[in-house]
Order: C-alpha cells, then sequence, then structure tokens
C-alpha cells in the first residue's frame, strides 16, 4: 500500500521517480491501487494538478494503468499478441497520440510529444487520394495464376533497384513480412543467425520463432563491424540479417566501404560462402545516405527488402523483395499457400505514387525535412555534451545514465520516447532511449533540454 509519508519530492517527476522506485522494489506490487489524485493531494498538501502530472507521467512510463472511475492501479495487464520485447518498446498502454507538434497541448494522458512511435510524421506522407483515383475502380480478380506483380511495378522497382540487376523481385506485405517469409526459407531449427544489436526487436523475435539462435554483431557509424562478422563466422551461421540505411534504432546509414568490406569477409573467412544475407531497407525513399547492397559483390548470395512504410504509410503494407531465384521463387511459391499475392489493387496505388510527380514530390521534401529535422536535434544535443552521431531516417539513439529514470522523467514533462532495453540482443547493459526525433517540427531547444536532464536522471532504484 503507498504510504504518503514515504514520500518526499515535492515535484510531479519527483514523485513519479518515487512511485516507480517502490514498484522496482516490489512495496507496491501489480494490481495495487493507488490513492485518488484528490486524496494524495491532500495527504501531501500539493495541487491536485501537482498528483495528476505525476500520475499521467507514470501511466506513460508503463507503471501504472488508469481504470477510469475505478481508479489508478499498479501495471499488471497484458498484450498477449505482442511479445515480451515489443511490450517492452512501449511507453504506454493506450493508444499513441502524435502531438501536431513541437511541445504543444497536451494529448492524451498528458503527453504533448509522443517520440516513441518509430513511425513516419503523418504530415510528411503523399495524399493516397490521386493514386487512389488513378489505379482500377475495382478490386478485379483477375487469374488465381496470374504473376504475383503487375509487370508495370516490376519494371519500376527494378529500374530504382540499389543493383543493376536482380535474378528475381516480388511484393510483399511490408518489409516485416518480407523478412520473415526469407527467415522461414532459409533459417532451420538450431541455426545461428546473425543479427544487429542494437537491432530491431521483431528481428530477434523472429529468429527465435523460426527455432534460429540470435548472435549478435557490433557495430559503429558505418554500420556492422566487419571483425565482429568474421568472429560470427567462427560458428557457422546460416543467415546474416542487417538493416542498410536509418537503422532502427540508431539511425545509422550503412556506407558502401563497409558494406564491401563485409562482402569481403563473407568472401573470403571460411564459412561465409554459406551465409544468407537479409538485408532491410525500410526507410529507402527517406533516408538520405546513398543506396547500398551486399548483392554488388556476393549477389547470389543477398535478399534485400525494400519497404515503403516510412515514405508513403504505414497502412499501405507493401515492400518490394529481389534476390537469387532460388529463394524468391520458393517465398513466392509458399504465398500460394497463404494470401497468393499481394493485392494488385495496393500494386496499382503504389505504382503511381513512385510514377507521379505529384507523388513523388511529397517524398523528396519529407526526406529534406527529416534530415533537418534530425540535424538540429543531433547539434542542440550536442551542444548539451550528448553525442548520437549524424542518424538518417526518423530515429535517434539517445545514451542516458538509467533507461527507466530516463522514460519517467521525459513523461512527467509530456515527451514519450521508447526503451533502449528491447533493442539489444545481448546481455550488454546499454542505457538507451530511442527518439523519433523525426517527428520534433519546433522548439528544438526545448526538446533537447528535456532530452538532456532526462539523460542524466539517477536510477530508480
Amino acid at each position: 500500500m503507498l504510504s504518503p509519508r514515504a514520500l518526499g519530492s515535492r515535484s510531479a517527476a519527483g514523485l513519479a521517480a518515487e512511485i516507480a522506485r517502490l514498484v522496482t522494489d516490489g512495496t507496491l506490487m501489480p494490481g495495487e491501487r493507488l490513492p485518488t489524485v484528490r486524496q494524495m493531494a491532500a495527504d501531501l498538501g500539493l495541487s491536485t494538478g501537482t498528483i495528476a502530472a505525476a500520475w499521467r507521467a507514470l501511466a506513460q512510463a508503463g507503471v501504472v494503468t488508469s481504470r477510469g472511475r475505478s481508479g489508478t492501479f499498479v501495471r499488471s495487464e497484458r498484450r498477449e499478441w505482442l511479445s515480451p520485447r515489443v511490450r517492452g518498446m512501449s511507453t504506454g498502454e493506450g493508444p499513441p497520440v502524435a502531438a501536431p507538434s513541437g511541445l504543444g497541448g497536451r494529448g492524451a494522458q498528458g503527453i504533448r510529444l509522443d517520440l516513441s512511435l518509430g513511425t513516419p510524421d503523418p504530415a510528411m506522407l503523399p495524399s493516397l487520394e490521386r493514386a487512389l483515383s488513378r489505379a482500377r475502380p475495382r478490386a478485379d480478380t483477375g487469374r488465381y495464376h496470374d504473376l504475383p506483380v503487375l509487370p508495370e511495378l516490376h519494371d519500376a522497382l527494378v529500374e530504382d533497384w540499389p543493383v543493376r540487376t536482380v535474378e528475381a523481385l516480388t511484393v510483399v506485405d511490408g518489409a516485416l513480412d518480407g523478412i520473415s517469409r526469407t527467415v522461414e526459407q532459409v533459417v532451420r531449427f538450431g541455426d545461428r543467425v546473425a543479427v544487429e544489436s542494437p537491432g530491431f526487436p521483431y528481428i530477434f523475435d523472429l529468429v527465435e520463432a523460426t527455432g534460429g539462435i540470435a548472435m549478435p554483431l557490433e557495430s559503429d557509424a558505418d554500420g556492422i563491424l566487419p571483425v565482429s562478422l568474421a568472429r560470427a563466422l567462427a560458428q557457422r551461421p546460416s543467415t546474416l540479417v542487417l538493416q542498410t540505411r536509418a537503422q532502427n534504432p540508431t539511425g545509422v546509414s550503412m556506407s558502401v566501404e563497409r558494406a564491401r568490406r563485409l562482402a569481403d569477409v563473407l568472401l573470403t573467412v571460411p564459412g561465409g560462402r554459406a551465409v544468407t544475407v537479409i538485408e532491410d531497407d525500410h526507410s529507402a525513399l527517406i533516408a538520405t545516405a546513398p543506396a547500398v547492397t551486399l548483392a554488388r559483390w556476393i549477389p547470389a548470395q543477398v535478399v534485400h527488402v525494400r519497404g515503403f512504410s516510412k515514405s508513403h504509410g504505414p497502412d499501405l503494407r507493401i515492400a518490394a523483395l529481389g534476390g537469387p531465384a532460388r529463394i524468391v521463387e520458393r517465398i513466392v511459391r509458399r504465398r500460394m499457400l497463404g494470401p497468393g499475392w499481394t493485392s494488385r489493387l495496393l500494386q496499382a496505388v503504389l505504382l503511381e505514387l513512385l510514377t507521379d510527380p505529384r507523388s513523388i514530390a511529397p517524398v523528396r521534401t519529407a526526406r529534406l525535412l527529416y534530415r533537418d529535422r534530425l540535424d538540429r536535434m543531433a547539434a542542440a544535443l550536442r551542444r548539451l555534451g550528448i553525442d548520437v552521431g549524424a542518424p538518417d531516417g526518423i530515429n535517434l539513439w539517445l545514451p542516458v545514465r538509467d533507461e527507466r529514470a530516463a522514460v519517467v522523467h521525459l513523461a512527467a514533462e509530456g515527451i514519450a520516447v521508447a526503451a533502449g532495453g528491447p533493442f539489444i540482443a545481448d546481455a550488454l547493459a546499454q542505457q538507451r532511449v530511442r527518439v523519433t526525433a523525426g517527428s520534433v517540427t519546433e522548439n528544438v531547444r526545448l526538446v533537447a533540454d528535456a532530452l538532456a536532464r532526462a539523460a542524466s536522471a539517477p536510477p530508480l532504484s
């Protein structure tokens, strides 16, 4: 039971931190009800606004949950359709709310600026209205055994592929769908799979779901370290999964020289020629770094997946997948036993988006605006003594003294970020949080100040 006498802080952030410590050390148990805002304010002699702000901060940090008139409780609920890693990325149980800009008015649960989502700014997405009107007006069935990719879309994708020739190409239902289907084809139970750490939690989950064993690789500002990959090859992994640009969560884009060196490792180190490389280019059209792929040197080993969610909208659910025919055709054949193909209506919409100048222009503008937003935030943080490198895309990887304390303190200031733990595949503790800085449109200095304060927050326990 929460005793007001155990609390010494007089600020919302301080109260939230103290209560979070009580949850961490087990003094407050899952499902336990907290006092009402009015009762707590009276017991502590503080304003109801201060207590309400503390409760909102705890809710956004994932420590407590509100059940309306029933009260506020220490969190115990689980979203069972999400893995523990993915649940750990979230800072709140309710639906995400993105503030329109800067540090404007408060949204749901007191959050003024949601930088936890890892999703594109809705204002930066091109309108689908024209593409939808120009696509076929009916969802024609055609024949079930027609080509899975519209020929015109196939040609447009091949023309902009990161290598001049690609042996086989298809479309799938989003980048993660493409990665998942490739993993299913090349990873057998017990196989070792080399992955980036930090990396994307869903990729770790995919490896485990297939029965694979994740082998974390080290990275720097240019991508995976060649020496780390060389060491991993001694354990004979079957697969290497990497993100080529705007890596999630770090924002790192792999350089062409680093890609060449990684390909050289795979060509020269024993076991390297047997590795299938799965490349995730999820931010292809909004990243400012040039397109890069190991397929330039080892085309027979590389499956490259290009996503359009970040550039054209997460709900479009479409991506391109290209690589050796022996793998791509197996993926196409397996899909015939499930969805069959990606909706040709959606394919027609994507074709319009990729070829219509009025749809191309907004995406090019978005790429420049995201670049400017991340550059300004990185510069503001550097002036405060925090180096986040030169992130690409929409995310940056913020070093903090303690990630849970940072999440709680930022929530108290009305800012949501994603906890860093789920992005780490190994046991080495990296105290970080992921910040979707591409959503910060104004008040950059104020947001940077808040991030810096949270970065130095002491542990909650």
